[in-house]
């Protein structure tokens, strides 16, 4: 008899799902995505709420460094089996700036930090490093109100302010109607590469919410 798992496993298969693994060796991945947040989303769905110090209006956050993923061709790892210790709290304190909270930080190394192969300081700074090397498009920060807008034109000003960019090495995706991430596919060396087809979907909202930085 075919157990319930192995019954879900078949399903996934047969409907083309990408298959999502865990407790995978860590190191033995394809390529990076670098997701990054665009923090009022975040913030009017689930950081208010919580009081998040992310979403004070002192802390001026827009796009925030989500998280470095290491990805297959089709589907990812998690939760890695690794050699290497966990991060200090003094080290997730220390990425709060980019990724918005050290429980961030945290969790991102724990649930993809770990894949890498990487120890959680190398984890880090490749992280920062990736994060630090895309031009963020400024437009976005001068946003005084809130607008709708097809995810399109988010995509089109990544592409404008990256030149080394093409419509396939990234792609932006949205939650509840906002404008949520955008995400950027990348090789072991941080050099732009095209997104897998499980990746590479984008956003078809046309009047996508984008709310302003407090």
């Amino acid at each position: 008899m075919i157990r319930w798992k192995e019954k879900i496993a078949s399903l996934m298969i047969c409907l083309g799902a990408p298959a999502l693994a865990e407790g995978e060796i860590a190191g033995e991945f394809d390529y990076y995505v670098l997701a990054m947040s665009w923090s009022p989303t975040w913030c009017a769905l689930e950081g208010d709420a919580r009081g998040s110090p992310q979403c004070a209006p002192e802390r001026d956050a827009g796009w925030i460094l989500h998280g470095l993923w290491p990805q297959f061709e089709t589907g990812w790892p998690s939760y890695c089996r690794t050699p290497h210790g966990p991060p200090s709290r003094a080290m997730t304190a220390d990425m709060a700036d980019v990724m918005g909270t050290s429980g961030l930080a945290w969790h991102q190394w724990k649930k993809h930090g770990t894949c890498s192969g990487l120890s959680a300081t190398d984890y880090y700074e490749t992280a920062e490093e990736a994060f630090e090397a895309v031009v963020l498009p400024e437009v976005f920060r001068r946003l005084k109100d809130p607008v709708t807008l097809p995810a399109a034109v988010v995509e089109e000003a990544f592409l404008r302010d990256n030149p080394d960019l093409e419509p396939d090495m990234l792609t932006i995706t949205c939650r509840e109607g906002r404008i949520q991430e955008t995400r950027l596919c990348l090789t072991r060396d941080l050099e732009p590469v095209t997104c897998g087809a499980d990746v590479v979907r984008d956003c078809r909202a046309r009047d996508a919410l984008m709310d302003p930085i407090p």
